[in-house]
């Protein structure tokens, strides 16, 4: 076989079904292949780093790793902020890219890039195939190191010569990687001596982040919590991997999380921390952070113990298989006064809005939430509207809320929508987005058109770049220097201009009609431009440099 027929068979043979890019002149042998292929389904994006972005969206929503594919130089280099985005959140993918043939690499050869060595601190490995005799090898090992252990994304460049060159095909099921083995299997005494302080506490908190999902260990989580009758919070990212109207749910922690969950931890003597990285944004000012709690932390990457925050007691594994072997040695807890504690914070510190004739954003995605009964898979883009989808959806089911949590990425959620869209084709699929951000990758309705993608796209539009602007008026004087974007387009006439769907929303009566018809509509994408209030702000807020504790407005 040629490089270029290894690549589309070995992509068969990890079961891949679609993969997302554009092609470029280095890529043409490969795609040479392709135009006979039938088992594997090539979606032509409008813009790499939206190809990126849906190979992410679709492996958060399937659980299985994304593809997409993009031409050497700049094809490449548009990839660098989706793979960004899936390094900073742990998403399996892998990623194809074209290069110059390999006579001409170094030689500054028309579109050429160094495309590994940009990434290099990006993604959880990287190759450069410089024969073909490699190929099938190196795409084997790329699958197994995007979805192992601590899951990211992995790239492969291809010059141009070794998609021509000829080998006899020979892809091994079989993998060995001498310096490469993540440890899944939590040491037996670590998890006993973990419970022997579970069962000291008095007042424990379980802190869960997004590894829960990607181990898949959300009812392992759920079986804890319920044991014990410990209560738990989530990051961001965490959002579903234990169901948020649970009683035991103390929602979102972090800069914009509960008022409840905040005191909760920072009042706990316990945190039992599980696939997440106590993040600036989840602690807040770090030397004030949780200063009577112990702290006992789950992860797979031994790197991110204690990498933040101090930690009395670490297991380095999987967080499914170690929560299962936890739940053996946990049992209930005496946690009265701790419960009764908490219920009176949840009953002074609801997260509310104002509830007028206004059109509020927070209104949209409550309607959104209630008229799609929990069900609907949400990705966000990135600021406000991330934040109001993260307080005012519920989330009770892993793999729903899809969000560029570490890097924040603005543009992010309309094409990871798609993505989602095409990895769950039989399941409602919203992005809430905001006006700025849903101008970054707006090119992509016509992918969605194009393919019957019936996405829907809920845009909170202030005018604003919202969640700068918040910050300019609540610590620099509203001085709004370039953060309001001034009569921006037409999106119903922008969206009937790609072919989609096009609804204004202008008041508040509005709203619930208009979120029905877009979830009527089964064959096209669906645009909502909703005219929210433009000085809305996201409360509560831990401002830059206080204590988790230490939060602003949000008050009823």
């Amino acid at each position: 076989m040629t490089g270029a027929q290894i690549v589309i068979e070995a992509l068969k043979r990890e079961k891949v079904e679609i993969v997302f890019g554009i092609l470029g002149g280095v890529l043409l042998p490969l795609f040479d292949v392709l135009y006979k292929e039938k088992d594997l389904k090539f979606i032509l994006t409008r813009h790499e780093q939206a190809a990126a972005h849906m190979a992410d969206g679709y492996a958060r929503a399937t659980g299985k790793t994304g593809v997409c594919i993009a031409t050497s130089g700049p094809g490449a280099t548009n990839l660098v902020t989706g793979i960004a985005t899936a390094y900073m959140d742990s998403i399996p993918l892998v990623a194809i890219t074209g290069q110059v043939a390999t006579s001409l690499i170094g030689n500054d050869a028309f579109q050429e890039a160094d495309i590994t060595g940009i990434t290099r601190p990006i993604t959880k490995y990287n190759y450069l195939v410089k024969d073909v005799k490699d190929l099938a090898r190196m795409i084997k090992e790329s699958f197994y190191l995007a979805s192992s252990g601590r899951p990211g994304p992995v790239l492969i460049d291809l010059p141009v010569d070794v998609q021509r060159d000829e080998i006899a095909y020979n892809y091994s099921d079989k993998i060995k990687m001498r310096t490469y083995k993540p440890t899944l299997i939590g040491h037996p005494l670590q998890i006993k001596k973990a419970a022997a302080l579970i069962e000291k506490s008095k007042q424990p908190v379980i802190y869960a982040g997004g590894g829960v999902i990607l181990s898949n260990a959300s009812a392992q989580l759920k079986k804890l919590a319920e044991i014990t009758n410990i209560p738990v919070t989530t990051t961001l990212l965490g959002l579903g991997c234990f169901p948020s109207t649970h009683s035991l749910s103390l929602g979102m922690l972090g800069m914009h999380g509960t008022r409840y969950a905040n005191y909760a931890v920072m009042e706990s003597d316990l945190i039992i921390a599980i696939g997440a990285r106590f993040d600036d944004r989840v602690t807040g000012r770090i030397e004030l952070f949780a200063p009577n709690a112990k702290v006992i932390h789950v992860d797979i990457d031994p790197s991110a113990i204690s990498k933040n925050v101090k930690v009395d007691i670490p297991i380095v594994g999987d967080a499914r298989e170690i929560l299962e072997e936890l739940n053996k040695n946990v049992k209930l807890l005496s946690l009265k006064n701790w419960h009764k504690k908490i219920a009176k914070w949840k009953l002074k510190y609801p997260v509310v809005y104002k509830n007028d004739n206004k059109l509020h954003p927070q209104y949209v995605v409550e309607q959104i939430y209630r008229l799609t009964k929990g069900e609907a898979i949400i990705s966000t883009e990135v600021g406000q509207n991330q934040m109001w989808a993260a307080q005012f959806y519920k989330y009770d089911k892993p793999r729903i809320f899809l969000s560029s949590g570490g890097l924040g990425t603005m543009g992010y959620g309309f094409p990871a929508a798609i993505g989602a869209q095409f990895g769950c084709p039989d399941r409602l699929v919203f992005d809430i987005a905001g006006d700025g951000s849903f101008q970054m990758n707006i090119q992509e309705l016509t992918t969605a058109v194009q393919n019957h993608i019936p996405v829907k796209v809920a845009i909170l539009n202030n005018g604003c770049l919202g969640m700068v602007r918040q910050w300019q008026e609540l610590f620099y004087g509203k001085r709004y220097s370039h953060t309001c974007l001034g009569k921006g387009p037409d999106f119903v006439k922008v969206a009937k201009a790609f072919g989609a769907r096009g609804i204004k929303v202008e008041k508040k009566s509005e709203v619930k009609e208009a979120i029905k018809k877009a979830i009527k509509e089964k064959r096209l994408p669906t645009v909502i431009d909703f005219r929210v209030e433009p000085e809305e702000n996201v409360f509560p807020m831990v401002p830059a440099g206080a204590s988790l504790n230490q939060m602003i407005g949000g008050l009823a």
